[in-house]
């Protein structure tokens, strides 16, 4: 299982998370939130070492996506809007695509969809609000299939979750934050033990 500390907006975040084992450190480039990132602003990101990059985009272009990936060498896309399906072939083949959870249920036939086409589909309820699932009945309409969990996780919660769904990836920001955009490194040693600890037993 991989596990993916996302909102990182200073190096000194970063390096905390990777010293505590993190695989996968979360940049977000989406205008309006907390913890937007100016691609010209955050060179330091191609220096960073020991776990892979993530830029997060929503409903940006696709040339905005391609210059800023190649500008901070990013190794992964995370796309949490409504970006054309043939941009995962562009992208790939390290691409996380957000899908949401709807009152209804999930749709599993979307989430196949995307696991052939080598993407990680990461089912988030709540688009990075801290919205939570019920992950039991996420593990029965999900079962046998490879996916990433995000929404609501904390360093108190993520070993049920993990226990529960087995996902292939976890992906918090808020759970291990002080204030948006600043991390609580306690909280991020705690996290990762919490979810290493679950996903081992």
């Amino acid at each position: 299982m991989l596990i993916k500390i996302c909102g990182i907006c200073n190096p000194r975040d970063a390096e905390t998370a990777v010293a505590a084992g993190t695989d996968l450190l979360g940049f977000i480039f989406v205008e309006g939130t907390p913890r937007v990132l100016n691609s010209s602003q955050c060179g330091w990101i191609r220096n960073l070492k020991g776990a892979a990059t993530v830029g997060v985009f929503r409903d940006s272009t696709l040339d905005r996506i391609l210059e800023i990936r190649a500008k901070l060498d990013l190794d992964w896309i995370q796309f949490h809007g409504s970006e054309p399906d043939a941009w995962l072939d562009t992208l790939g083949p390290r691409v996380i695509r957000r899908v949401p959870v709807p009152a209804n249920g999930i749709d599993r036939l979307r989430v196949e969809a995307l696991s052939l086409r080598k993407v990680l589909p990461l089912i988030d309820p709540g688009a990075g609000d801290g919205a939570t699932c019920d992950w039991r009945v996420l593990a029965q309409q999900l079962e046998g299939l490879n996916y990433g969990l995000a929404g609501g996780l904390t360093p108190q919660n993520v070993a049920d979750a993990v226990s529960i769904v087995r996902p292939a990836l976890v992906d918090v920001s808020s759970g291990v934050e002080r204030v948006p955009g600043i991390k609580d490194h306690t909280k991020i040693q705690e996290f990762i033990r919490a979810a290493r600890s679950a996903a081992t037993a």
